[in-house]
């Protein structure tokens, strides 16, 4: 009897072992998506709480144009999306660029008119590191134009580069055969040697493009176009300098920037800054990782107009 109830005991005491070595990984598990809902929860609070906090409060909107402008629609979308809200009162352009297309920059370049005109607000630009050629052509848009005393600006011009590999195809016996409705059909062709008679003809589009650009930045800065005409050598300058040749208003950074746009608007309180997350991008963080933020130069084989500064 006694043998009996002793391995009745012992059958008890390893059942309970056994129960408690099962409800320890369970325990911890619970533990472990407790802390991992705090955590997610802590996340999302620092998220929202901000804009919760300043729900209803007038503010300033940031929009950063940088690198290469090689197409219009992201920040024109920006544009035109701060232009329609009521509680956004005045806009601040970052611009970090060396240029861009011709067609891309003068896209921007109305967007930002058009926002100032249809929906009366102020909108600054602040100059990073370069702001240059199309970069330059949107800044000329908005109401005043703050600079850094060492940032890269001006370059009011146009380029087209194109390559000829006519010697190397007779070195490899590579041919090109051409059939061509027009004269200029093929014009700027990698394959042959460009006629004189095209190279003017590449030269009027070129300096049509070049007026535009003069007449812009006349509008914009207020001044006559022979006195533009002067500076739009494809120069470049500092902001200090651009500053001498009223190419740009004020030295100043991002927060001056900021602040003038408040005073311009109106806004009496600490202004309350909005700006787009972007998502995230492989490209842009392999050019931040390996290139220093160095956006890859625009390389094309066709024909295309380009306010860019050449590096």
């Amino acid at each position: 009897m006694t043998l009996l109830l002793s391995k009745r005991a012992s059958k008890d005491w390893g059942m309970s072992d056994e129960t408690t070595s099962r409800s320890k990984p369970s325990r911890w598990r619970r533990i472990f998506w407790m802390l991992l809902g705090a955590l997610m929860l802590t996340m999302i609070g620092k998220a929202l709480l901000p804009d919760l906090a300043n729900m209803g409060k007038e503010r300033i909107a940031l929009i950063r144009i940088e690198g290469a402008i090689l197409d219009s629609r992201a920040t024109v979308g920006e544009l035109e999306r701060y232009g329609e809200d009521p509680l956004v009162k005045a806009i601040v352009l970052r611009i970090d660029s060396p240029g861009g297309g011709v067609a891309a920059s003068q896209e921007i370049y109305n967007a930002v008119k058009r926002v100032r005109k249809d929906h009366q607000k102020t909108i600054v630009t602040s100059m990073g590191t370069v702001a240059a050629s199309g970069g330059y052509y949107i800044a000329v848009a908005s109401d005043r134009i703050l600079a850094n005393p060492g940032t890269l600006t001006g370059s009011i011009g146009v380029i087209m580069q194109l390559a000829n590999f006519e010697d190397l195809m007779e070195k490899i016996g590579i041919r090109n055969t051409v059939i061509k409705s027009g004269q200029y059909k093929d014009v700027g062709s990698p394959f042959r040697t460009m006629t004189d008679d095209e190279r003017q003809y590449l030269q009027s589009v070129m300096d049509d493009a070049h007026r535009q650009f003069i007449e812009a930045v006349a509008d914009g800065r207020s001044l006559d176009i022979a006195d533009v005409e002067v500076l739009a050598d494809g120069r470049i300058f500092t902001g200090q300098q651009a500053k001498d040749v009223l190419l740009v208003d004020e030295l100043g950074d991002l927060h001056q920037a900021i602040k003038l746009a408040a005073e311009m608007s109106g806004m009496k309180e600490h202004p309350y800054v909005v700006e787009t997350q972007k998502p995230f991008s492989f490209r842009e963080f392999m050019e931040n990782r390996f290139l220093g933020g160095v956006s890859a130069i625009p390389i094309y084989t066709g024909l295309n107009l380009m306010y860019f500064m050449a590096l």
